[in-house]
């Protein structure tokens, strides 16, 4: 990796059988610069998963390659949370503690477990608990890379809200970079300033989210040619016409012109397999 860059892959691909079907991910190729919060968006299957686990090193790349920060400035949190049923909640932060020596913040650790008896099995958990458990391990880790494959998923919108915000504090305060897929876009546009589209196993959009954003053009009005621009999407009702494009230039026509949500961005991009990307 260069100076500044959290996380880059070149060519990097993933196959789960020897058919040409089996490719979870392919082709996929992307820099990711230190400190950002990105956001891995795309539908079930599209191969969100699968990068993040490449990225973590459990997965081995079938084509391509992967660069991320050693095993001990990452931290992977996947989606069913796996952790030592048997284990307290106070024995699991220590084996977080033991196993990182030198690096360990119990102080964040035990922020995220607020309100949970130290002393129940991880096993009695619910799921929003355990997700607090395993939120905790990641982040008292202090890793310069953390990864979340849906990390909040089980939680309540109350508990989410408070986790996303103790998650984004910490973040700021120790410039960690955060890859993190979910579906609640909301969330992400709030959060995230980086965004990773995957569609079928191919990134479709990779950059800032502010540039995505301003490099597209919500257009309403009567139909009319639409040429330089690059339509990502278009729908019409009656005389009516709605596109999002990607502009080349000013936009000019009879158009009312706006610029689009992250969630007009994304489903647009996902509605059209043969948007440019």
């Amino acid at each position: 990796m260069t100076s500044g860059t959290a996380l880059s892959t070149e060519g990097l691909g993933k196959r789960y059988d020897g058919r040409e079907a089996g490719w979870a991910l392919r082709d996929c190729s992307f820099s990711l610069p230190a400190g950002r919060v990105c956001a891995v968006v795309g539908p079930n299957g599209a191969g969100k998963s699968t990068l993040l686990a490449l990225a973590a090193g459990l997965l081995r790349p079938t084509e391509g390659s992967v660069q991320a920060p050693a095993r001990e400035h990452l931290a992977y949190v996947a989606q069913d949370k796996p952790l030592y049923p048997q284990l307290t909640v106070d024995e699991t932060l220590r084996l977080g503690r033991e196993l990182n020596p030198g690096r360990w913040d119990g102080a964040v650790a035990e922020r995220i477990t607020a309100g949970l008896d130290p002393a129940t099995r991880v096993r009695s958990l619910s799921g929003g608990q355990r997700t607090r458990v395993a939120l905790a391990l990641a982040l008292g880790k202090r890793p310069e890379l953390l990864l979340l494959d849906e990390p909040m998923a089980d939680l309540d919108p109350l508990a989410r809200h408070e986790l996303m915000g103790v998650l984004m504090a910490d973040a700021a305060e120790r410039g960690t970079t955060v890859v993190m897929s979910s579906h609640i876009l909301g969330e992400l546009e709030g959060a995230c300033d980086h965004l990773l589209l995957v569609g079928g196993g191919r990134l479709r959009l990779d950059g800032a989210i502010d540039d995505l954003l301003a490099a597209h053009t919500l257009l309403r009005g009567p139909i009319a040619d639409l040429a330089p621009h690059r339509v990502i999407e278009s729908r019409t009702t009656g005389r009516q016409l709605t596109a999002l494009v990607r502009r080349d230039g000013h936009v000019e026509g009879p158009w009312q012109t706006s610029t689009p949500s992250l969630e007009d961005l994304v489903l647009a991009h996902l509605r059209t397999e043969g948007a440019p990307a």
